[in-house]
């Protein structure tokens, strides 16, 4: 078994605040990448108990939040910016078997939910998918979903785990840490994260072998509205041959084709 790891930042146990931690300028930064690239090893960890082949981890937050160095020797990291995701859709996502989510937060505006967002903290108020509220967890779902590859793991704060689960019903999820507000929460010491993580894991390979989710597939034809901000985000779209601006705040993108609208 294959399996594809995308990770995120503010959804790691002890990871509460923005500006100091999962911003780049912040001054427990380092101190962040290091509590995110534990809690991946411990994943990775539980993988190899359960006989997953290999591994390949994906830097999903914005700046990179993965310590290189400490990384478990099993993994490889794809990583960089801008992202070949062209090349990494066309030739890497469709090889692997399942995919799972480390530090994951929830969609932007989610009561309780520990630095919730949907792409930017800083310009995006929303995502509406054909009228449906998503956030990155449906993204990279749907991504994988459209090349025949299921989401079956999620760790991060107990709202993420929320949203994955009503998004894939029966997937298993480990929290590590419960909202109390935007910027803050309760978190579990990193050992015990990471424990639960590694654990969790486990048993959504042992679960999947057994009774295999299916990817994440919504029908077309697909209409994502986004909502930002401020107006000069939506200024960007003029002359977008698949966009449609509704007002100063808010576009509209249109395909038959899940890929073409997902991530623009």
């Amino acid at each position: 078994m294959k399996i594809l790891i995308c990770t995120d930042l503010e959804g790691v146990s002890g990871v509460v605040s923005f500006e100091e931690q999962a911003y780049a300028t912040g001054r427990y930064y380092e101190q962040a990448k290091r509590l995110l690239t534990a809690e991946v090893n411990a994943a990775i960890e539980g993988l190899l108990e359960e006989g997953v082949e290999e591994t390949l981890v994906v830097d999903g937050h914005g700046p990179g939040a993965i310590c290189f160095e400490e990384l478990h020797p099993a993994a490889r990291l794809f990583h960089g910016r801008p992202w070949a995701w062209r090349v990494f859709c066309d030739e890497v996502i469709k090889t692997f078997d399942a995919t799972v989510m480390i530090g994951q937060h929830a969609m932007a505006g989610v009561e309780r939910g520990t630095l919730n967002h949907t792409q930017s903290s800083k310009s995006i108020d929303y995502y509406k998918l054909n009228g449906r509220l998503i956030g990155e967890i449906a993204q990279w779902a749907l991504k994988a979903g459209h090349f025949g590859v299921p989401l079956i793991f999620l760790s991060g704060d107990d709202a993420a785990c929320r949203e994955a689960e009503e998004l894939v019903p029966g997937m298993a999820t480990a929290a590590v840490k419960t909202g109390m507000s935007r910027t803050s929460a309760i978190s579990l010491a990193p050992a015990e994260a990471r424990r639960r993580i590694r654990e969790g894991i486990k048993q959504a390979v042992r679960r999947h072998r057994e009774h295999p989710l299916a990817p994440v597939a919504w029908p077309g034809p697909f209409v994502l509205e986004k909502k930002f901000f401020h107006s000069g985000s939506v200024d960007g779209y003029a002359g977008h041959p698949m966009a449609k601006i509704l007002d100063p705040q808010r576009v509209q993108l249109r395909s038959e084709n899940i890929m073409d609208i997902i991530y623009a």
